[in-house]
């Protein structure tokens, strides 16, 4: 059987690198938001809205923002897929071209050793990114605070979150910084996941479920727990009293009745 003439096979795997690409980038989207709505049934799920932010007072807002975090993610994973393939078809073309790579890499030596030292900080930067959108950390629209070793902190309003930086504007000028800098970030649009509970209590006053709570917080029976306030409000006739709690993760009605649950079954000695 006849072979394909060179030129031809690197037209074809040019070709087939481009609707590749397209593909595997439908196939990462679809993947991505499956995983990410199959995680929403877990109450520790990678994909939940981590902390409400201030202003975002409804359902509709929330997922919304999600489903920013998954778009972005999963364009920053199409275009590492992307790389990963378009290296592939360089090295079929090199070979079916029959020329040496390496010759190349060892005639500019000092070329590759650069693209090598300053591609560690760009994979860096990268898994930085991909973590921010992941974990949560902040989003397009969030007021943050970077520290980023000098002097004075930068502030400002996140504008854009790339595959390696990070666009800020702080009502004078935009600030881009590489993502693998903001490693201290203090998001003053998240606001703290503080929860109030009412609890029925029978045979212990207000204080003395106070300091029991706070004992318990972060024990076995509450690891959501991190902080007990003060009792609120306390019902003599009925042993109901009402506390705030702040939890490592917001808390939806069905969260708060497991968490009232293990309280009072930790308040009994059970």
């Amino acid at each position: 059987m006849p072979s394909l003439p060179p030129p031809l096979v690197v037209v074809i795997v040019l070709l087939g690198a481009v609707v590749l690409t397209r593909v595997t980038g439908l196939l990462v989207r679809r993947a991505v938001r499956r995983v990410a709505d199959q995680s929403l049934v877990a109450p520790t799920g990678r994909w939940r809205t981590r902390t409400a932010r201030r202003g975002e007072d409804s359902v509709e807002l929330g997922e919304q923002r999600r489903r920013q975090r998954i778009d972005a993610a999963s364009r920053m994973i199409n275009h590492l897929v992307s790389v990963v393939i378009w290296l592939v078809a360089v090295i079929v073309v090199f070979h079916t071209l029959d020329l040496d790579a390496a010759f190349f890499i060892s005639s500019a030596g000092f070329v590759g050793a650069a693209i090598a030292i300053g591609g560690q900080h760009k994979v860096n930067d990268y898994l930085t990114g991909l973590a921010v959108h992941v974990e949560d950390r902040y989003g397009v629209g969030d007021e943050i605070v970077v520290e980023t070793g000098l002097r004075e902190p930068v502030q400002g309003v996140v504008d854009h979150i790339g595959l390696f930086s990070t666009r800020l504007r702080d009502g004078a000028s935009a600030v881009h910084l590489s993502n693998g800098s903001m490693s201290q970030v203090r998001n003053l649009s998240q606001e703290a996941a503080a929860t109030k509970l009412r609890l029925r209590v029978e045979g212990q006053g207000p204080d003395e479920v106070a300091e029991t709570l706070k004992v318990l917080a972060g024990s076995a029976q509450l690891t959501d727990v991190i902080f007990v306030g003060d009792i609120e409000s306390h019902q003599p006739a009925t042993g109901e009293v009402e506390v705030e709690v702040r939890t490592s993760r917001p808390l939806d009605g069905r969260a708060s009745d497991m968490l009232v649950a293990r309280a009072e079954r930790a308040l009994r000695g059970g």
